[in-house]
């Protein structure tokens, strides 16, 4: 409630504050002493139809002396500079312009550029009829002034660089591309500032505005360099010695480029020659003079020795490391990048150090106070909102339920070392931090570890790239075209080397790019992307030799769509009423129900049908297995139904042996048969009295491709250690996408079993002739004779053959059966609809339904439900299967339990016999 009084509170503010500045006046009104004209606005070298003022001053002598062009940089504007105008003005004609987009002219422009200031100054000289000028540029007036000369050299009598930027190599943080990231959040934050908070006007004029930082975000300085190279009138460059915005290197530079400038060193920073204008008026002045009579050298006028200089290419060593304002705002995005990547931004410090941009320290010391700021944070965001975290953006995108309640249980028994464990392993930072929060951890002793942490991890993920980064940028400086790419590159080499080489130094690292290589190398862990391609095409073959999209889902005209997509599993399962006993008792719960109400429904189901715990509850129209669930207890059936505020279906839990069995009839044929059958095993571990759940999974080749999957299930427990020769299972959900073994069990058909499924798949009402029903039985024995066949659900024409993803089978034989599968579905629907048993649906409607349906379950996954593999849970590769060896699986999985020993250097899991 508190969060939303204060945001109704900033709601109204902001509302006012806006329509203040909607009904604010938009002209400015010109200081004292100004003048104004209006002209065309330039747009990236072009004019528009658009006029804007151009607000100047121009005082002292009109007649018979040299005219001075006072040129301002930014934020400033040229009441900056009245001072120096004045000093000026006593012997010459001063001309002071408010560049557009600044000051007192047209505030709102296209193009805030040096380049389109320097079109509009050559406007301004010829709306006042001037010929000839000296240009005085202070700051980024000296690059504008720079423009002008290269746009109309003919005009500039010369130029004096006062405190001016120039070649980009010394600006900010060398690069152009890097600046003008840099330039560009600066630009984002102030007008995010300027248009979310409330000030009711107030900013809107402020001097680090929109204008200050488009002025440094459209510019570009690369042009300059070679601008410097050939500027051929005499040139003044007068800087201060401790100047820590424009460093004197760069001056330095210029004085070098342009080989009969003259040089003024005065005492002082950046603004100095402004607020104490008299230490550089009479050089300024002097030179002025000296060029009126010619007495100022030109370009072909200047000594040998300084020319020769000038044509010496640039060495990049010259480049001190940054100071001043530039180290500050080197250390701000080092601590702000951080905030996206902790490693990215140490390993890119590191690359920083190696160029001799910033030192060593600095780059440990912006890395940790982001690394500080960033994780505290963490740590107090868990504190304030709790296990609710995981529910709130971004947050929810990053963490689970699952691996919070892991990192909170390792953090509560293994403390310090945990805050060491995590900060040297990506991935374990965000949860274990939040955890922290949510734990009665005394934060003082959380920080005082955690700033330990990292004083051992910063300096040296800093240091590698610092070390590597050396001779990655020695290969570089050929490429200074393409510096900033080549920056990108060698940053993103740097993160794969920490991400790939450096975790081959940790057991977990080495277990998790095996893991990765498993996952690469089995077709049953491709993603949906890579694996489905070759079925689409030949679906659309299909639709093209039916001549209709939708033509499949007439094959099952008892269920909506033919079971395609999002069907109601409570009324397939109603379908199936006259098969009696043959189907797991079950309920519908209504989503429109109160929690209370919902839970008094299921405690009554179970009374009336004499169930006890556990029991199996999901969503109607789950996929893909999504909130599917076994509870065992009342707090668990609460939780649930809290989390899950759809139509639910509550069912019987079934244990014993299950198998996917698919079954296809031509409606022109009296009985139906048997296409595959999937035999499901449950995977399990075999303890040893020394390793933990964690180790033993992680160690498993079989289990670890599917180890992310198991460790979330177990949750806090994958840290317990198991006594020898127990027995953990690590599934007990006949779904491929949790982590159950698929094998094909065709050799388990007979015809009483055939027969039963016909008796069943024909008792269907409306129609079932496609499909595959997920199955439960006590054993072996009872399956293969079609007895107590109990089945959980019933699946239609998305459903698959899962048989194919049994080790054994190849990719080939895969899409061999996919193919048939749907060359039958399709035959089936059309057959149906040539009867008159099913109509076409509507294909927009059955594909709309595809791009609306949300399968992802409300809230963290409750532990998985035996026989809750669903409909498109098992269809295709997820990226979430298990694997194991393809001939391991069926001996290690067929006959008495044929698990291995721990210790014997081969697998210690086993699975689930029939026997």
């Amino acid at each position: 409630m508190r969060l939303k009084t204060l945001f109704l509170l900033y709601l109204l503010l902001f509302l006012a504050s806006t329509a203040v500045r909607w009904d604010a006046p938009a002209k400015v009104v010109l200081r004292p002493g100004q003048s104004s004209f209006f002209t065309p606005e330039v747009a990236h070298g072009v004019s528009t139809a658009r006029l804007i003022e151009f607000a100047y001053a121009d005082q002292g002598p009109v007649e018979g002396t040299p005219v001075v062009v006072l040129i301002h940089g930014s934020p400033v504007a040229s009441s900056a500079m009245v001072t120096l105008a004045d000093r000026l003005s006593a012997s010459v004609r001063v001309i002071s312009p408010d560049l557009p987009g600044l000051g007192r002219s047209t505030a709102e422009i296209t193009d805030y550029s040096i380049r389109s200031h320097g079109v509009y100054l050559q406007r301004l000289l010829d709306h006042l009829r001037v010929s000839e000028a000296h240009l005085v540029g202070y700051s980024m007036g000296g690059g504008v002034g720079l423009e002008l000369a290269h746009l109309d050299p003919e005009r500039v009598q010369s130029i004096t660089l006062l405190a001016s930027i120039g070649v980009q190599e010394f600006e900010l943080l060398g690069d152009y591309h890097l600046n003008h990231a840099v330039h560009g959040l600066q630009l984002g934050a102030l007008t995010l500032a300027r248009n979310l908070i409330p000030h009711f006007g107030a900013w809107d004029g402020a001097v680090l505005g929109k204008g200050y930082a488009r002025n440094f975000f459209d510019s570009d300085q690369r042009p300059l360099r070679s601008i410097l190279e050939w500027f051929e009138a005499p040139m003044l460059i007068v800087h201060g010695d401790r100047d820590s915005l424009v460093p004197i290197a760069a001056a330095q530079e210029h004085h070098r480029l342009v080989p009969q400038s003259e040089w003024v060193e005065y005492a002082g920073g950046h603004i100095t020659c402004l607020r104490a204008p008299d230490s550089v008026v009479v050089p300024i002045l002097d030179f002025i003079a000296r060029v009126e009579v010619g007495e100022a050298p030109r370009r072909e006028e200047a000594d040998l020795v300084r020319v020769n200089e000038a044509k010496r290419p640039f060495d990049r060593s010259q480049v001190p490391p940054v100071s001043g304002m530039s180290w500050i705002v080197m250390l701000l995005l080092l601590a702000a990048a951080t905030l996206v990547s902790e490693d990215l931004a140490c390993l890119g410090g590191g690359l920083l150090v190696a160029n001799g941009t910033i030192s060593y320290f600095s780059a440990v010391l912006g890395c940790s106070l982001g690394i500080l700021v960033g994780d505290v944070g963490l740590f107090i965001v868990g504190r304030m909102v709790g296990r609710r975290v995981v529910s709130v953006a971004p947050f929810r995108w990053w963490v689970s339920e699952e691996r919070l309640q892991r990192a909170g249980a390792w953090l509560d028994r293994q403390g310090a070392i945990v805050i060491f464990a995590s900060r040297f392993t990506p991935g374990l930072r965000l949860p274990t931090y939040l955890a922290a929060g949510c734990l009665p951890t005394r934060f003082w002793w959380f920080l005082g570890y955690f700033l330990l942490a990292i004083l051992l991890w910063t300096p040296a993920a800093v240091g590698i790239g610092a070390i590597v980064g050396r001779p990655v940028l020695d290969w570089a400086l050929s490429m200074q075209g393409a510096a900033g790419w080549v920056l990108l590159a060698e940053i993103a080499i740097l993160l794969v080397i920490w991400k790939c080489i450096v975790p081959l130094f940790t057991y977990r690292g080495r277990r998790g790019f095996v893991r990765r290589w498993l996952r690469f190398k089995r077709y049953e862990y491709w993603p949906t992307w890579v694996f489905y391609p070759p079925m689409v095409l030949y679906v659309v073959t299909q639709m093209i030799r039916f001549r209709s999209m939708t033509i499949f889902a007439c094959a099952n005209p008892g269920i909506e769509h033919g079971g395609f997509i999002g069907e109601s599993k409570s009324k397939i399962l109603t379908g199936l009423e006259p098969t009696g006993d043959a189907v797991a008792r079950w309920k519908l719960i209504p989503a429109e129900l109160s929690v209370d109400q919902r839970v008094s429904m299921v405690r009554s189901f179970q009374e009336v049908q004499r169930l006890a715990w556990p029991i199996v509850l999901k969503p109607d129209a789950g996929e893909r297995g999504s909130g599917v669930a076994i509870l065992h207890d009342a707090a668990q059936l609460r939780d649930y139904l809290e989390r899950h505020p759809l139509p639910s279906i509550v069912q019987e839990f079934v244990p014993g042996l299950e198998f996917g069995v698919f079954y296809v009839r031509r409606p022109e044929e009296p009985r139906g048969k048997i296409f595959s059958i999937t035999d499901k095993r449950f995977p399990e571990l075999i303890g040893d009295g020394v390793r933990t759940l964690e180790q033993l999974i992680l160690e498993d080749r079989v289990a670890l491709p599917m180890s992310e999957k198991y460790l979330a299930r177990f949750g806090d427990r994958a840290y317990e250690v198991p006594d020898d020769g127990e027995r953990i299972p690590l599934i007990d959900v006949g779904t491929h996408a949790l982590g159950s073994v698929f094998l094909d069990g065709d050799d388990l058909i007979t015809p009483e079993l055939e027969e039963e499924i016909d008796r069943v798949s024909q008792q269907f009402q409306g129609g079932f002739y496609f499909g595959r029903f997920d199955i439960r039985v006590s054993d072996l024995m009872a399956f293969q004779k079609g007895q107590g066949l109990r089945i959980i659900e019933l699946n239609g024409v998305s459903s698959e053959a899962t048989a194919i993803y049994d080790p054994r089978h190849r990719l080939v034989h895969a899409y061999r059966v996919l193919f048939r599968q749907w060359k039958l579905v399709f035959e089936i629907g059309a057959e149906n609809h040539r009867r008159g048993l099913a109509e076409i649906p509507g294909q927009w409607t059955l594909w709309k339904r595809i791009f609306t349906s949300d399968p992802r379950p409300q809230g963290p996954l409750a532990p998985p439900v035996a026989g809750g593999g669903a409909g498109l849970n098992d269809v295709g590769p997820s990226g979430d299967r298990i694997a194991s060896d393809r001939k391991e699986a069926r001996e290690e999985t067929i006959g008495s339990s044929n698990s291995l020993s721990p210790g014997s250097g081969t697998s210690s899991l086993s699975t689930n016999s029939h026997d």
